[in-house]
């Protein structure tokens, strides 16, 4: 169907969807190896349209040829797609052998009796390529690393079992998250999966569908466009056994309650609308906690280069943009930071917010926190902690900050307490500290990370690494249920499909190289290509997106290079 014809009729819905049941049992019975092939025959599909997927999804989100900006679309969509349906393959092909998903993993004891298992780096070629960063999974506490390795596999390993049909309603900013959610409910579940676009992607229908081939012709995947009504027809299709969505907490709570008295009266009596489970990745305000240090100069500028990075990337419209900065009301250089983020918003290009509905509530909040500056279209306001910046994802360019007492690890004991008790949303948070803080604190950082409930950290980093990180996992901190969802319930992504993990914690460097090693730090990353001011990400983005599709050590130089002169 051409992406100019009108949505997709019922009965062509209804076709989908008995093509997905056949698929279905199709999965089911093939063995672990062949599994593995497919994905393989994925990764291969990928590869072959990942210049149309960028340079589409540039052209949907108004990016001119040329742009530095490019770099974002390579790498949020076909780059992930490629680590994705390749670390699926290797765990297949890892079951097949009679090992496990973890084998190559370390696992070592975190805080709160945990066990946390390596995911970043786990080859030569990886810790070249993310020199100074690393990302484990941690799991709950009480769980062994024996436990872990037992139950990894979750139903990849599975044959005989028919785990029927899924709808997976995609999100409308990322580019790869529709695909890799249908991958996920693929792997971990034996799920085929009908995959909604959101409106905003409904001209890349063509791409997903060459991307997904393999997977399409097997009748494990089809992808449709559609709007609201088409969704609504989907949800409550008998066919359907299980709902996915990435979206808003009020999308989701459509979906189960409904809206209105019927909702209020569905609440009341325990008795959703959707009689099916549904998992979710729903976004929430991320906190980017910043813990007071003695920052030179160029470390306040590149750290507010980062923190800018993290809620300006796809012009803000991402559901783990950074929204609340942490600050030490005691800091001497708190007055010196703020003022960097202020030049950051002001020499970074400035690009209009594409997403539907973002300008009108860059007003809403310009309107509901009085003093709000607004800086080259972006909006920087300072929160009292009580105040919608809080409460509402404004997934547009708006950056709150606020600030808390104490220094060191009294600070950061109650920036913690601030977020996990008054943010909304528990699905990422970030955490700024130099290195000589961080060892001044010891232990008690790390018990700090421990009690921040959230579903990936990042330390020195931006919780969008973790994204990108096919090991990693990706979704709010356990607890949530549809009565009071959040950030949302369940994961995607885990690429070493670990069973019932807690969170992800990614640690990168505090200065980037040469800085870096000058300060102490064994690091040789450059400036992230995931930067705004990163001048080469667009050729950063295309080369990295190459060497994923071959990985080689020719291949790796070129992105380095890129990545250097940015």
């Amino acid at each position: 169907m051409s992406v100019t014809d009108a949505p997709p009729t019922r009965p062509e819905l209804d076709r989908a969807l008995r093509e997905l049941r056949a698929g279905a049992e199709h999965w089911a019975g093939l063995p672990v190896a062949a599994r593995a092939q497919v994905f393989r025959e994925v990764f291969d599909a990928v590869a072959g349209v990942a210049r149309e997927w960028a340079e589409t999804a540039s052209r949907v989100k108004g990016i001119p040829t040329g742009s530095r900006l490019a770099g974002e679309e390579w790498m949020s969509g076909p780059y992930a797609a490629l680590e994705s349906s390749a670390s699926y393959a290797r765990a297949y092909e890892a079951i097949a052998q009679g090992g496990s998903p973890v084998d190559g993993s370390p696992t070592r004891s975190a805080p709160g009796g945990r066990t946390a298992v390596r995911v970043l780096p786990l080859d030569a070629r990886q810790r070249v390529l993310f020199h100074g960063f690393s990302a484990e999974v941690w799991m709950p506490p009480g769980v062994s690393a024996e436990q872990v390795r037992r139950e990894a596999g979750l139903g990849a390993g599975t044959v005989g079992t028919v785990g029927g049909v899924g709808l997976v309603l995609g999100a409308g900013n990322i580019t790869s998250i529709a695909p890799l959610d249908a991958f996920y409910e693929l792997v971990s579940a034996g799920r085929t999966s009908l995959v909604k676009l959101n409106p905003t992607f409904a001209d890349l229908l063509g791409v997903y569908e060459r991307a997904l081939e393999p997977l399409m012709r097997i009748g494990a995947v089809r992808v449709v466009n559609g709007d609201g009504v088409v969704g609504a027809y989907l949800t409550a299709h008998d066919d359907v056994g299980h709902v996915h969505i990435t979206g808003s907490q009020t999308t989701h709570d459509t979906i189960v309650w409904g809206r209105g008295a019927e909702a209020d009266r569905r609440r009341s009596d325990g008795d959703p609308r959707l009689d099916v489970p549904i998992t979710s990745e729903l976004g929430g305000v991320s906190p980017i906690i910043v813990v007071p240090g003695r920052w030179s100069d160029a470390d306040l500028r590149f750290q507010a280069e980062h923190v800018a990075t993290m809620r300006l990337h796809n012009a803000g419209h991402n559901c783990i943009a950074g929204q609340m900065v942490v600050l030490g009301a005691d800091w001497p250089q708190r007055d010196a930071f703020l003022a960097e983020l202020r030049r950051a918003f002001e020499r970074l290009p400035a690009r209009d917010p594409w997403y539907p509905g973002a300008t009108g509530r860059m007003r809403e909040a310009v309107a509901a926190h009085p003093g709000a500056e607004t800086i080259n279209g972006r909006v920087l306001l300072e929160s009292t902690g009580d105040d919608p910046a809080c409460d509402i994802e404004y997934f547009a360019p708006v950056l709150a900050w606020k600030q808390v007492p104490g220094t060191g690890a009294g600070f950061l004991r109650a920036a913690v307490a601030f977020a996990n008790d008054r943010l909304d949303g528990s699905l990422g948070a970030n955490v700024v500290v130099d290195p000589a803080a961080r060892k001044a604190m010891g232990g008690e950082f790390d018990d700090a990370l421990a009690e921040l409930r959230y579903g990936t950290i990042a330390v020195n980093a931006w919780t969008a690494v973790g994204f990108l990180l096919a090991g990693a996992t990706w979704g709010a901190f356990p607890g949530n249920g549809i009565e009071d969802v959040g950030s949302g319930i369940g994961v995607v992504h885990n690429g070493h499909l670990l069973s019932g993990p807690e969170r992800t914690v990614v640690t990168g460097p505090f200065r980037e190289f040469p800085r870096s090693v000058l300060g102490g730090e064994f690091s040789l990353f450059p400036k992230p290509p995931w930067f705004a001011g990163a001048s080469t990400a667009a050729t950063t983005g295309e080369r990295l997106t190459r060497y994923a599709a071959s990985p080689s050590w020719s291949r790796l130089l070129p992105v380095l290079l890129s990545a250097f002169r940015g």
